[in-house]
């Protein structure tokens, strides 16, 4: 699916066409709203991994994520959708998350909502859950005060592995 381009301005050197004025006896339909975004921020379109990639690696958005496709890794932002056909292996962290599809990790969220067609194989932890009936969740379900906590001060910033020291290598 592609998403719609809004027109640019004209160009300098072209005039542009004024629409054609309604007929008289026709009535006059008022110009229509734009179609509300889903909790947008400022921050522009959500990001959008199409149901034909599969990603391996950790993904990291400061604004919304959309998932359809297959990613094997970690995923940090902010609003996290992840959609019916999607298939996650990894830890999920957001500020909100709303899961249609496939998680195999943990959620650590804000609020998490896992919707119908869900199937969660994981621990949540999370200040606010809702799970619609016929969603599937194995694991344990963790309130917190700040689901966030230890994931670093920053939920969109990726965290470093530890460094491991020769001494620490079995068999040294």
């Amino acid at each position: 699916m592609l998403p719609n381009f809004k027109k640019s301005e004209p160009e300098a050197g072209k005039a542009s066409v004024p629409p054609p004025a309604p007929s008289i006896g026709a009535a006059a339909q008022p110009p229509r709203p734009a179609p509300p975004s889903l909790r947008s921020s400022g921050a522009g379109a959500p990001s959008v991994i199409g149901p034909d990639l599969i990603i391996t690696g950790n993904l990291v958005s400061k604004g919304e994520m959309q998932i359809d496709g297959e990613v094997q890794g970690d995923i940090r932002g902010t609003n996290i959708i992840i959609r019916e056909r999607a298939k996650i292996t990894g830890t999920v962290i957001a500020e909100e998350t709303v899961i249609r599809g496939q998680v195999m990790g943990s959620v650590r969220s804000r609020r998490v909502m896992l919707q119908t067609s869900s199937r969660v194989e994981g621990d949540i932890y999370h200040q606010s859950l809702a799970i619609e009936q016929g969603a599937y969740f194995e694991g344990k379900s963790r309130r917190s005060d700040d689901p966030l906590a230890g994931t670093s001060n920053n939920a969109t910033a990726p965290t470093a592995a530890p460094a491991i020291t020769p001494d620490q290598l079995p068999g040294t």
